[in-house]
């Protein structure tokens, strides 16, 4: 169940993840100056506003290690940037282990259709289906995909791919308008 993020939470989020998906879309990172000292604001706002203190440290530190449970193996693989590691990792601190989840997933379906939407609009609906076979097949194979080809790291400039910090972000703002619905 998620819970109802205290309005300074709500506010925090919407000013970080809008800044990180300028920078994303702008310059194609996500600076550290942003995420680092809002994994450390997280702390300390959940410590404060969700007692007991360790109840809220918790909290926040689940959010921490399950975003990098879940997307530092994709870094290792080349499959996401450092920065929306970081990214996600200051999201968990801020809003806890239940509402990173469902963050996680929003933008896991908001990035999907998107990502149909634009390998559609490119004419690169078949290439992109070759590359995810190929991608699955050396995955089965225990073989990093991005050696195989410079197509497949993230960070190539010849890889095809969103700017993850803005379909972060989109999960983020998904997730506060439910937020919005869940108070009435």
């Amino acid at each position: 169940m998620l819970r109802l993020l205290p309005w300074t939470l709500q506010l925090l989020l919407a000013v970080v993840v809008v800044a990180a998906s300028y920078y994303d879309i702008r310059y194609r990172r996500i600076p550290n100056w942003l995420t680092l000292p809002c994994v450390i604001v997280g702390f300390a706002l959940n410590a404060f506003l969700e007692p007991p203190v360790w109840h809220g440290l918790g909290d926040a530190g689940l959010g921490v290690a399950l975003a990098l449970l879940f997307n530092f193996p994709l870094y290792l693989l080349h499959a996401r940037g450092a920065g929306d590691v970081k990214l996600l990792a200051a999201i968990g601190a801020l809003v806890g282990w239940r509402d990173w989840l469902a963050i996680f997933i929003l933008s896991g379906i908001l990035g999907g259709v998107l990502a149909v939407i634009l390998m559609l609009a490119k004419g690169r609906f078949r290439k992109t289906l070759w590359n995810t076979a190929a991608i699955i097949s050396e995955m089965v194979h225990f073989r990093a995909p991005h050696l195989k080809s410079e197509e497949f790291d993230v960070n190539s400039p010849l890889s095809f791919r969103l700017p993850q910090g803005a379909v972060i972000a989109l999960g983020c703002c998904a997730l506060l308008g439910l937020h919005v619905f869940l108070r009435r």
